[in-house]
């Protein structure tokens, strides 16, 4: 698919960058370029020192926000893929400094989307989050609309074959700012912070992250939220695997904190199907038969006023299995 074709990553030095980087890299050495979009100078300094252009001569390293309407369409000349991974994402903070988020989640997701057009990008995939299904914070809010502003893309696309699509998905584990790091830094301490001890959350790991965003970039029609099939854990369970013999405290959830996380909801049921390994979310407005869509997946609909959520999901990570994947990450 990529093999002399040209990527262009947004945040491509967060985790998930990192990880595209380097699956893209090894599974496709004849890529043309592989451009890595960021306005964090010193991770692209870091991530220059890992990757050298000089050894992956199909690297660019380019400094720019989302927010700069110029810088990304200069970015995105001669560019056949998108994956839009930029974002601010930390829920404290957008509460915070609100427009700061909207600038970036928001108006940044439009910025994209239009350069894309401009430049006649072939597919572009944006990273969605649990938190826009039924938002409650802030930043849930800004990614429902950015998700928004991506499907509805698709109609404005004129004679151009362009697909836009959007992956969704749960706490990425051991990605930067997550709960894992935080709890292993802290229990130098002694004692583990829960905010509740209902809480769960959902579950994936980086590789399964960029599976599911290639697989989009690949057989996406245009218009779908794909959301992966993936385990959930129990807060209490995860401070257990990583301080089991620390001291914890009931500290209270945190404002625009959900007790369980959410990926699909009711209301979305309607327009939910099974394909297997994924769930997806179509469009109400479609651009292509969905007769011809549901037998060419195999999709099958979901029942009605189904939802996807982390405390009723019916695969729970167990304290050894938690402990087994954080020593691989």
């Amino acid at each position: 698919m990529l093999n002399g074709k040209s990527l262009l990553i947004t945040g491509g030095t967060g985790s998930l960058g990192n990880a595209l980087v380097k699956r893209i890299l090894k599974q496709y050495p004849d890529i043309d370029r592989l451009v890595i979009f960021s306005r964090d100078e010193q991770k692209q300094y870091h991530m220059e020192k890992k990757y050298p252009v000089s050894k992956y001569p199909a690297l660019r390293y380019f400094i720019g926000d989302v927010r700069d309407e110029k810088r990304v369409n200069k970015a995105m000349k001669k560019i056949d893929y998108v994956i839009h991974t930029a974002a601010m994402k930390h829920v404290p903070i957008a509460e915070y400094n609100p427009m700061e988020c909207i600038k970036t989640n928001i108006l940044g997701a439009e910025n994209v989307i239009n350069a894309c057009l401009e430049n006649q990008v072939k597919s572009v995939v944006a990273l969605s989050t649990d938190k826009a299904a039924a938002p409650i914070n802030l930043y849930g809010a800004t990614k429902l609309t950015s998700d928004k502003l991506f499907i509805t893309a698709n109609n404005i696309r004129g004679r151009s074959d362009i697909k836009f699509s959007v992956v969704r998905y749960g706490n990425v584990m051991g990605s930067n700012g997550s709960v894992i790091p935080f709890f292993l830094n802290k229990r130098k301490e002694g004692t583990l912070p829960i905010t509740d001890p209902k809480m769960t959350r959902f579950n994936i790991t980086l590789s399964e992250g960029v599976d599911l965003v290639l697989h989009s970039l690949q057989n996406a029609w245009g218009g779908e939220i794909f959301v992966p099939k993936i385990p959930s854990y129990r807060i209490t369970d995860l401070a257990k695997a990583i301080g089991p013999d620390c001291n914890y405290k009931i500290v209270g959830i945190r404002p625009g904190e959900k007790l369980h996380e959410e990926m699909i909801t009711k209301s979305d049921s309607y327009s939910t199907y099974d394909l297997g390994s994924y769930f997806v979310i179509l469009p109400h407005t479609l651009n292509w038969d969905l007769k011809e869509y549901l037998k060419f997946s195999n999709a099958l609909s979901v029942p009605k006023d189904f939802s996807y959520n982390s405390g009723d999901n019916e695969n729970f990570l167990s304290i050894s299995k938690i402990k087994e994947l954080i020593k691989k990450i």
